[in-house]
């Protein structure tokens, strides 16, 4: 047990934290319940897949700045086709559009390994791609959602009422997708390549394939968290959302270095719902909303030049 505590130690530091920003929360606003956490929960749900899959990436020694539009693109996706679809034509609609997240991560990460250019230049060009993409899509907010996608994520758990549907959907889902993967060869693989490319080369690890197979899992859940920005609003939305650095900061804030091989994905997560209790405890303190823009972006960049450091300083020694 003294091991499972210092092995997770900044984990479950996080959780402390949220706790007592929740009861900081609950003191600001003494009739913040169960419909408060439903409404964090659903606020944080496209963070948290957005983060998801930046972490997988971060893991194994990248980065992704498309993120935010690739959610844009899946987001419109979803919203157009199901427009007046049937239920069963929607769930083929979902599964659609979900791929269509694999294969926009994995073009990214074939360029960057075709190319041998950096990462960070070809995602960046990927975003204006994708973004484009979106907009061809779409041009404005429209579409529409499926009832029954809506109610996967709106309300409280059944039996549960303070456990909201979000917080089930994102658990279920990660679960579902990345714990088969860590605790196989790719898990095993996404570590090595992050820790050290060359390293594992020379110990037969396929690099290009798997960084290629770690931006198709941040693709698919850059699906999932534009399909989740249509579960909230019902409507799609092309204009990329402010999601990139936001997901970033959780990765580095949830304990994974910036360059690659070390952390998990719990902290991640606790961290989008650290930084979303921020935002809406300076919401409920009637802070100027520019204000709390500056506040929230101070903070997030203050945790990437952090880790930044960190991960300089790790490659130095």
């Amino acid at each position: 047990m003294k091991r499972w505590i210092e092995a997770n130690s900044w984990t479950l530091g996080l959780a402390v934290l949220l706790a007592a920003l929740l009861l900081a929360t609950k003191l600001i606003q003494p009739g913040f319940g169960a419909s408060g956490l439903d409404s964090l929960a659903r606020a944080a749900l496209p963070f948290a897949l957005a983060t998801v899959g930046m972490a997988i990436v971060v893991l194994a020694g990248g980065i992704d700045l498309s993120i935010a539009a690739m959610m844009a693109v899946a987001s419109v996706t979803g919203a157009v086709l199901m427009q007046g679809a049937t239920d069963l034509q929607s769930v083929g609609i979902v599964l659609g559009v979900l791929l269509l997240g694999l294969a926009m991560g994995a073009i990214n990460g074939f360029l960057i390994v075709v190319s041998k250019v950096p990462d960070i230049v070809v995602t960046l060009a990927m975003l204006f791609v994708w973004q484009g993409v979106a907009l061809l899509i779409l041009n404005a907010p429209g579409g529409a959602a499926a009832p029954w996608l809506r109610a996967l994520t709106t309300g409280n758990f059944p039996g549960l009422d303070i456990l909201p549907r979000a917080i089930v959907f994102l658990a279920v889902v990660t679960a579902l997708i990345w714990l088969p993967i860590r605790r196989s060869k790719l898990g095993l693989r996404l570590y090595a390549i992050g820790s050290d490319a060359l390293a594992a080369f020379r110990s037969g690890v396929p690099v290009g394939q798997t960084r290629v197979i770690a931006y198709a899992l941040c693709g698919l859940f850059a699906a999932l968290g534009g399909l989740s920005v249509t579960m909230g609003t019902g409507i799609g939305e092309p204009i990329p959302g402010p999601y990139l650095l936001a997901s970033v900061a959780a990765v580095v804030l949830g304990g994974v270095v910036l360059g690659g091989g070390r952390g998990g994905l719990l902290g991640p997560i606790l961290a989008v719902f650290i930084l979303r209790t921020v935002r809406m405890d300076l919401t409920l303190l009637s802070v100027d909303p520019n204000v709390a823009a500056i506040v929230e972006g101070t903070i997030m960049v203050a945790v990437v030049m952090f880790g930044a450091v960190l991960a300089t300083r790790g490659r130095k020694t």
